[in-house]
C-alpha cells in the first residue's frame, strides 16, 4: 500500500499526502469525511483541497448542495511530477542568470576571515594555502627555523609543486648560509630574493602575502593564522614594496 511518506518523497506536502490517500481510499467525499480519514481539520482541509485541485489531482463535485471531492486518475501524479521538473528547471535558468549579480553582491559584502592553525601538521595545512597563489607571492622567509619543524623533503616537494603551477614569489630573507644555498636556485625555482643582515633584520615569523590573503607562521612556537582580507592584503603589499626598496639600498 502506498505511504504517505511515499507521496512525500515525490513533493506532496505532509498533509497533501494525507488528503490524496483518504480520497483514494474513499472516493468522492466531503470536506468533513476526508478530514476525519486524514486527521486534519475542516480549515486545513479546504486549503489542501484547492492546492491538489490547482495541480490537477483533485476534482471538486459540484453536483450537489454538500460539496464533495474525488481524486483523479493516479496517472495525474505524473504530471504533477512533470509540472514539478518544469518548474524547478525554469527556476534554475533564473538561478544560472542571477548568479552573477549574487556573487558580485557577495563578494562585496564578506567579511574579512581569519582561521588559527596549531601543530604541525596543520602548519602544513596552513602553508598549503599558499599554492592557491594567483600571481606573486611575496614573502618574508626565516632561514633555518622552518627545517627545524619540518623536515627539507617536505619544502622540497612544496617548492616542486609551486613551480609546476609557475608561481613566482619574491622573498626578503635573513643573510645566512641556509638562505644563500636557497638564493642559488632562485632562477630554477621562480624566485627573486634579497637577503639582509641577520643580525639586524631577522624575522622570527615567516609572512606570506598572496591572493587577498596574509599568512604568518611561527615555525619555532608550531602555529600559523591565516588573515582573509583584500583591505589588509594590499596594506601589507605596500609595505613589502617598502621594505623590496630597502633591501636595495642596504646592498648598495
Amino acid at each position: 500500500m502506498v505511504s504517505k511518506d511515499q507521496l512525500k518523497d515525490l513533493g506532496f506536502t505532509e498533509n497533501e499526502a494525507r488528503v490524496y490517500l483518504a480520497l483514494l481510499e474513499l472516493g468522492p467525499a466531503t470536506t468533513t469525511e476526508i478530514g476525519r480519514l486524514a486527521k486534519i481539520n475542516r480549515t486545513t482541509g479546504y486549503a489542501v483541497l484547492e492546492s491538489l485541485a490547482s495541480q490537477g489531482l483533485v476534482n471538486p463535485i459540484g453536483e450537489t448542495k454538500i460539496q464533495k471531492f474525488a481524486a483523479e486518475n493516479p496517472e495525474n501524479v505524473v504530471s504533477f511530477l512533470e509540472n514539478k521538473v518544469k518548474e524547478n528547471q525554469e527556476k534554475l535558468r533564473h538561478a544560472q542568470i542571477l548568479l552573477p549579480e549574487l556573487l558580485s553582491v557577495y563578494n562585496t559584502k564578506e567579511k574579512p576571515k581569519v582561521k588559527f592553525y596549531e601543530g604541525v601538521e596543520r602548519l602544513k595545512e596552513a602553508f598549503e594555502d599558499t599554492l592557491t597563489t594567483k600571481g606573486e607571492l611575496l614573502a618574508y622567509a626565516v632561514g633555518t627555523d622552518m627545517f627545524k619543524t619540518i623536515s627539507r623533503e617536505y619544502f622540497q616537494d612544496y617548492t616542486k609543486r609551486k613551480v609546476d603551477r609557475n608561481i613566482k614569489v619574491r622573498v626578503i630573507a635573513p643573510d645566512d648560509a641556509e638562505s644563500r644555498a636557497v638564493v642559488t636556485r632562485d632562477k630554477e625555482e621562480l624566485r627573486e630574493s634579497r637577503l639582509v643582515p641577520k643580525d639586524k633584520f631577522y624575522f622570527s615569523v615567516e609572512t606570506n602575502i598572496y591572493n587577498n590573503k596574509v599568512i604568518s607562521i611561527s615555525w619555532k612556537e608550531k602555529f600559523a593564522v591565516i588573515v582573509e582580507s583584500e583591505e589588509i592584503a594590499s596594506a601589507q603589499r605596500k609595505i613589502f614594496e617598502l621594505a623590496w626598496i630597502g633591501t636595495k639600498q642596504l646592498q648598495s
